[in-house]
């Protein structure tokens, strides 16, 4: 893929919107909600998989943040730069399984698919809550694209400093459904309200595809891999208690 777009939205966070060559443009209208890819860098031995949060005809758009040396080097990349890509990977949401009072979900870095997610369901006639969840002001992206969906938005930093103050799960007692991203902490106390959902996992991913077996995690139903049955996983299959 070519990097057509490369831009600092928030802190150490960054939108790169990337064009398909060739036959590869086909898989666009093949993708979930949910899914990945997995970028070869230059120089690091393993590829970085980060969740798409948008997409068209003709090209997709990931964000990511800036951790280690690897996300570092792709933050400096330039325009017209071609990418050696695995895409799309992983198990998506199901869009039919969510109801139209459904809550959206999403923690750092975890929001981008919540945004992917809530455009596909809008295009179905539903409008599901969003709420998003920060540190600190500066970390802040993307709020004002879902409230553009004509989406109720609310966004919550960990010290006051936007929106309101506290986690995500102050924001509500219990829930139906719930759909959300982000760090496991965070998925787990939203479990503990909800009644249903859908969570999409963070893991450690060597290949993306499931060879390896090194993100596997224990569920109700047996082991599955984050990057192959996964990323997204139910609410029923889920090990917590």
């Amino acid at each position: 893929m070519r990097i057509i777009e490369n831009t600092k939205i928030a802190l150490d966070t960054y939108k790169m919107v990337l064009q398909p060559t060739g036959l590869e443009s086909v898989k666009l209208k093949a993708l979930v909600p949910g899914q990945f890819v997995n970028i070869k860098i230059e120089g690091f031995y393993l590829r970085r998989p980060i969740s798409i949060a948008d997409w068209n005809d003709e090209s997709l758009t990931i964000i990511y943040k800036v951790v280690g040396k690897g996300t570092k080097a792709l933050s400096e990349m330039e325009t017209g730069i071609k990418l050696d890509i695995l895409w799309p990977l992983g198990n998506g949401y199901n869009l039919t399984w969510i109801p139209n009072e459904a809550i959206l979900i999403g923690g750092g870095v975890g929001v981008p698919p919540m945004y992917g997610l809530a455009k596909k369901l809008v295009e179905t006639g539903k409008k599901p809550r969003i709420m998003l969840g920060f540190r600190e002001k500066n970390q802040v992206f993307y709020d004002e694209e879902f409230r553009k969906l004509g989406l109720e938005v609310t966004v919550y930093t960990e010290d006051g400093s936007y929106g309101e103050k506290g986690f995500v799960t102050n924001g509500f007692d219990q829930a139906e459904y719930v759909c959300a991203c982000g760090p496991e902490r965070m998925l787990e106390a939203i479990y503990r309200k909800a009644q249903d959902g859908q969570y999409s996992f963070e893991a450690r991913m060597a290949c993306g595809f499931g060879g390896c077996m090194g993100c596997s995690c224990e569920t109700l139903v047996g082991n599955k891999r984050i990057c192959k049955e996964g990323p997204v996983l139910l609410h029923k299959e889920l090990l917590w208690k």
